[in-house]
């Protein structure tokens, strides 16, 4: 497991990530999507797990990002496949400190 930090403080890191904008994000040669709903941020695969899509120009709504393609539906803290059958979307763990962003990849 790799750790990766982005900003330097919470205020640096709520002005990075607007409230329910997906940002794309380079760490490393991996590019992931990570999104922030009020102070919890999401980090998950940028693709959907079905047939590839871009999820930068996917919905959130209640939890959960939609995929713009076939409407797939997946947890955003589990990545757990909520509609349709689908395997899980890989999510990668995010933790908000008063040190920035710390985003965990395997």
């Amino acid at each position: 497991m790799k750790e990766f930090q982005l900003g330097n403080s919470i205020a640096e890191v709520v002005e990075m990530l607007p409230d329910f904008r997906i940002k794309k994000v380079r760490l490393d040669n991996r590019e992931i999507a990570i999104v922030r709903m009020g102070e919890k941020i999401y980090g998950f695969d940028i693709f959907c797990p079905h047939r590839g899509a871009s999820l930068i120009q996917a919905n959130i709504h209640s939890g959960e990002i939609i995929c713009p393609l076939h409407h797939y539906r997946f947890e955003l803290q589990s990545g757990r496949s909520r509609a349709g059958d689908c395997p899980d979307l890989e999510t990668f763990p995010c933790r908000l400190s008063e040190k920035g962003l710390t985003i965990t990849l395997p």
